[in-house]
């Protein structure tokens, strides 16, 4: 589940107590106003192609940049909005919703995209990506 911040209050302690972010090393993107509001922007971490979204002015997200329905890495590109109250961003290419923070697709329930733990730190957005603990290798 991807863990969503709300930048206006800039959180610099553990966004979590969750015992899977105890193992995450925290990637700088970019600065927050690098992404418009309601618009998504991809980056490539640790070798995967993440969409960074925010949504308003006061949340990011961040999932797979990849589109498996049109199998092309375009998520990022989408459509920013909700269906009945949950945030999704729609896939440019055949506009299926994909849940902001659950990665779940909202028209087939039976495709989920990976999602990513994201922070703001001192106006920046940063994404923790999962690390191998006996290597230290990002992954």
């Amino acid at each position: 589940m991807s863990v969503a911040v709300d930048f206006m209050r800039e959180p610099e302690a553990p966004i979590s107590d969750d015992a899977d972010l105890q193992r995450v090393q925290w990637v700088d993107v970019c600065a927050v106003d690098d992404v418009l509001p309601n618009c998504g922007a991809p980056a490539l971490i640790a070798g995967r192609q993440i969409a960074i979204v925010r949504l308003g002015e006061g949340r990011i997200y961040a999932l797979s940049n990849y589109d498996p329905f049109s199998e092309a890495f375009v998520i990022a590109r989408g459509i920013v909005g909700d269906r009945a109250g949950c945030p999704k961003i729609a896939s440019p290419i055949y506009k299926q919703s994909f849940d902001l923070r659950t990665g779940v697709c909202l028209d087939d329930p039976s495709v989920t995209l990976p999602t990513y733990p994201v922070r703001v730190r001192q106006g920046r957005i940063e994404v923790g990506v999962e690390i191998l603990v006996e290597s230290g290798i990002a992954r």
